[in-house]
């Protein structure tokens, strides 16, 4: 009777822990690819390729032009853009191609990723290698991989009106998205991979750990100012550092009516935010790791603390550089790619604090 109202899994169900290592490299594998996506997204952006596919073709748009007829047709469309006629008139066959491949990879692997996640979803749930109330979680961050190709097209069509660039508010949107998919991915994978559940913790880990959750959120944000500095180009305003062109706080932050329209409008304000939220970091993760060498911790959880203050290092320089060097592709998107590596670091930090 007693075992007749027991809730626990039955034995046979509940996966060993090495059963769970397949699934959580299965999701580390799909947080790689999420990361490939958003190093190429940022050259997307960076050699202006974004726009140069203005159809939105899930299943028709897989393969590439193959023929010279084909490719006439895809570049009489393009032809047809505001970003052509303002930015690239004039442009020849060969010179759309250079841009076409970039946006045409982009997707691709946006497919790809769909396609690398959903078919090992299936395999483990048939299998039943996935404990089943993490199933809902997964459907739930294959949606939200579905909802993010949906924001891609949003993001692209608003450049293919009346004004040859996309809207830097869609594409904090679309990147910020894609930050919380691998959020959603790299935290169930470490979860799969810690040896116990959540523990009493001593009081002063605990604070830790809220402390690096914080720095996850704070780290978000800068993300979704950096896609406003990106889509506003306000990279290209101010290329002195420290001082923005001789000034700690510039002239013309608040010059737009209301206040909060220079969030994401200013070009000067949108730059300075962004700066400001480094600065925060450039002092609070150095404050967070002195802080942790006086809590006890196990290596599992001092390895990334170590890490995340060596990559708050790496990707303050490569901020420096791509500011100073006004933008140069390489820099550009190494820095958005740092932003992703930065945000892991911080995630498993957080998660480490709170297990054993």
């Amino acid at each position: 009777m007693d075992h007749a109202l027991s809730f626990a899994p039955h034995p046979a169900r509940a996966p060993a822990p090495a059963s769970r290592r397949p699934v959580a490299f299965w999701l580390f594998v799909c947080c790689a690819l999420v990361f490939v996506m958003v190093v190429v997204g940022g050259v997307t952006r960076l050699t202006r390729s974004g726009l140069s596919i203005v159809e939105w073709q899930p299943v028709v748009g897989t393969l590439p032009p193959l023929s010279h007829a084909e490719w006439e047709d895809m570049f009489a469309k393009y032809r047809q853009t505001p970003e052509y006629l303002k930015v690239n008139e004039g442009m020849t066959l060969s010179d759309f191609k250079g841009i076409f491949w970039w946006e045409y990879i982009h997707r691709l692997l946006g497919r790809t990723i769909g396609i690398v996640f959903f078919v090992p979803l299936l395999w483990f749930a048939l299998k039943r290698r996935i404990e089943r109330a993490m199933i809902p979680r997964l459907v739930g961050i294959f949606c939200l991989g579905g909802i993010q190709g949906a924001i891609g097209w949003w993001m692209v069509k608003s450049g293919l009106v009346d004004t040859p660039r996309v809207s830097h508010v869609r594409l904090a949107v679309h990147l910020g998205t894609a930050f919380l998919i691998f959020a959603a991915m790299f935290w169930t994978a470490l979860g799969l991979l810690a040896p116990t559940g959540p523990s009493r913790l001593p009081p002063d880990r605990r604070r830790l750990a809220r402390l690096a959750s914080a720095l996850c959120v704070l780290i978000f944000v800068m993300v979704l100012s950096g896609a406003l500095v990106a889509g506003t180009r306000a990279g290209l305003a101010y290329n002195t550092f420290p001082l923005m062109d001789g000034h700690w706080i510039p002239p013309g932050l608040g010059a737009l009516q209301p206040w909060w329209d220079n969030v994401f409008h200013n070009i000067t304000t949108v730059q300075f935010d962004h700066r400001l939220i480094a600065w925060t970091l450039f002092f609070l993760i150095p404050g967070f790791w002195l802080l942790s060498r006086r809590v006890e911790l196990p290596p599992a959880a001092r390895l990334p603390v170590n890490l995340l203050l060596v990559m708050l290092a790496v990707q303050i320089t490569l901020g420096i550089s791509t500011l100073l060097l006004h933008v140069p592709v390489a820099l550009g998107a190494a820095h958005q790619g740092g932003a992703l590596v930065l945000f892991a670091l911080a995630l498993w930090t957080a998660h480490a604090l709170r297990h054993r």
